[in-house]
């Protein structure tokens, strides 16, 4: 699951450093608002994805989430952007959640047939 939220994580870290200019050249946020926010948001996102190994960066990761989708009030493809990485956050949760719990039955399974 870590590894798979660490990627979503670091592409979305790209995302938020180009949105950047984007906020600014296009939207007319002032780059004293835009260059906080975003690169702020990047960096939430790079220090979630280094917290990984403990409950408390898959919190951060989600307020990321949040954080992108919220950016859509200013930039809109922002809230195609943001839910597309929250789904895949979502996803990463999933399939994490059932990779580990298939790789334990299969050492279960393993140790049995080396123990029998």
């Amino acid at each position: 699951m870590r590894s798979l939220a660490s990627i979503v994580l670091g592409f979305e870290t790209v995302l938020l450093a180009l949105v950047t200019p984007v906020m600014i050249s296009v939207a007319g946020v002032r780059p004293a608002v835009a260059v906080p926010v975003c690169l702020g948001l990047a960096v939430l996102a790079i220090v979630s994805a280094g917290l990984l190994r403990f409950r408390a960066g898959y919190v951060l990761g989600s307020v990321v989430q949040v954080g992108a989708v919220g950016l859509g009030f200013v930039v809109p493809v922002m809230f195609l952007l943001g839910l597309a990485f929250a789904g895949f956050w979502v996803a990463a949760m999933v399939l994490g959640r059932r990779i580990e719990q298939a790789k334990k039955a299969h050492q279960a399974q393993t140790g049995q047939a080396q123990t029998g």
